[in-house]
């Protein structure tokens, strides 16, 4: 099919699409509702469904009274039959594929049912969503007249008792419609390799001689392999390779602490950056405007949703609430049930939202990967922030981190101990350290309480990494590329341990 033909259809398609986007827009409390009704029917004669009664469930709130909610711990032994050939458990249609997630750096996998359901109707659909929302925003554009480059997963499918699991960008490149392989590039046989650093330079190798006009990926791995392409061409930025190159569309950690590196990459003023929220278990929000942080909540991809106040959150009153009842400014974890048979699931996201009408949410961190070890309660959206701004007063560059608490010994006040791998140093990093807890001040008034003449916490303790410490350590656990992420934040301090002995540059005491 020629190029223009190919563009000129796909937008067709894309754009009528949004007038389907436009109904939930104005009726999303009715099609919430009706997701609901159709997943419980269309269960109803499951296990989950028969022991929970899903024939005479008629609203939301019999279903939430029925049905309790549940996290992988809790699934894993039905999820492990399923893979074990034993089908109708908690989804009707045969459940084949499973996305080991990749979200953690844990040894302990998990395993997400992906129905056939799913991959359709939520997976395939968001990504020709996101593409509509685009075209819709930028009637200009020219995405089509040349392909995507997608970074996925490192990790090959594998077979198990006639069932297949791997990282979810491998089950979807797999499965990949005709279109969507089309109007990609690299090829799918080398974005199912498995070996990163070999993946790494098949990419570049297959991308650099075609017409690229977006990029997709996550921020991190993505810089990786971008800052690679420049060194072996040899060019100065990215549009003297791709002069098309229009957009880039990112998901899967915080893009703040890269943002001003890829400007450097890409020193266009028009280029536009284009946000998404999707996971293993589901898709979830688009960024629908141009320019803007805030996402908007798909609510017809067999999702339905619910909310659990953050300050409720593993304590014994602990509730959920349905979409209707979210206010603005709250930090809520969230609840799904999906089109893949996961019901009532904590996925271990926490968002909050910056508005009802429509409904759109900022992602804030996970609901394990957080600072609350003296009442602090800081969140990724904190550091993430407080990080921008630092960055942006000292002239630093971050190319990754990780927190974690220093406990009271010995009457010793406690503190936060952060390790960060620079691109570009600070040149003063007393000063850079002083910004951050100055920062962290403005933006959390827990921290800045506890901060307060070092009543419970002292200034925090930064370290310099060493060049390429925390893919070193990433490489250690067999997690290199696609999808796996440095845990930002935590409670503990197993994962600054082993960094830190993995060797450090230098300390501010």
């Amino acid at each position: 099919m020629a190029i223009p033909l190919f563009n000129s259809i796909a937008s067709w398609l894309l754009k009528k699409r949004y007038h389907q986007i436009e109904l939930f827009l104005k009726y999303p409390l009715d099609v919430q509702k009706e997701v609901l009704t159709q997943l419980v029917a269309f269960a109803d004669s499951t296990a989950i469904g028969k022991e929970y009664g899903f024939e005479s469930i008629k609203s939301y709130e019999e279903f939430a009274q029925r049905v309790p909610i549940q996290n992988y711990e809790t699934l894993a032994p039905t999820i492990e039959r399923t893979r074990k050939g034993e089908q109708n458990i908690f989804w009707p249609t045969p459940i084949k594929w499973f996305a080991k997630s990749s979200g953690t750096t844990n040894a302990k996998s998990k395993f997400i049912p992906v129905s056939s359901e799913a991959l359709e109707d939520c997976h395939y659909k968001s990504g020709k969503d996101l593409l509509c929302l685009y075209l819709n925003n930028n009637e200009n554009s020219q995405l089509f007249t040349g392909k995507s480059l997608r970074l996925g997963g490192s990790k090959e499918l594998y077979e198990d008792n006639g069932t297949f699991f791997g990282d979810l960008s491998a089950i979807l490149i797999d499965n990949m419609p005709l279109w969507a392989e089309y109007s990609s590039t690299p090829s799918s046989k080398v974005s199912l390799m498995s070996e990163w650093e070999s993946k790494l330079e098949a990419i570049i190798e297959e991308s650099i001689k075609e017409n690229v006009t977006s990029l997709a990926g996550v921020p991190s791995w993505m810089l990786v392999l971008l800052n690679n392409v420049i060194e072996k061409t040899g060019k100065n930025h990215l549009f003297e390779i791709w002069e098309n190159l229009e957009v880039y569309f990112h998901g899967g950690v915080s893009f703040a602490p890269y943002r001003e590196q890829y400007k450097k990459l890409l020193p266009r003023k028009r280029f536009n950056y284009y946000e998404t929220y999707n996971a293993s278990e589901g898709f979830f929000a688009i960024q629908d405007r141009n320019n803007s942080e805030d996402l908007l909540l798909m609510l017809d991809y067999g999702i339905f949703y619910e909310f659990i106040p953050m300050n409720l959150y593993g304590l014994e009153e602990e509730s959920a609430i349905p979409l209707w009842e979210v206010k603005v400014r709250v930090n809520y974890a969230i609840i799904i049930t999906t089109n893949a048979g996961l019901w009532r699931y904590k996925i271990g996201d926490t968002v909050r939202f910056t508005s009802l009408n429509p409904y759109r949410v900022r992602i804030t961190g996970r609901t394990k990967h957080h600072i609350n070890a003296f009442g602090e309660e800081l969140i990724i959206e904190n550091a993430e922030e407080a990080l921008k701004q630092v960055c942006l007063k000292t002239g630093a560059e971050i190319k990754e981190y990780t927190a974690a608490p220093i406990f009271m010994v010995n009457n010793e006040k406690g503190a936060h101990e952060w390790i960060i791998e620079f691109r570009k140093h600070p040149e003063n990093l007393g000063y850079f350290t002083e910004v951050l807890d100055n920062a962290l001040k403005s933006l959390n008034s827990d921290y800045e309480a506890k901060r307060y003449n070092n009543i419970t916490l002292r200034m925090p303790k930064v370290h310099i990494a060493r060049e390429n410490l925390f893919y070193d350590w990433l490489k250690t656990k067999n997690k290199l590329g696609g999808q796996h992420k440095i845990p930002r934040l935590s409670n503990e301090r197993a994962y600054v341990e082993e960094l830190l002995q993995m060797s450090i540059l230098s300390t501010h005491l």
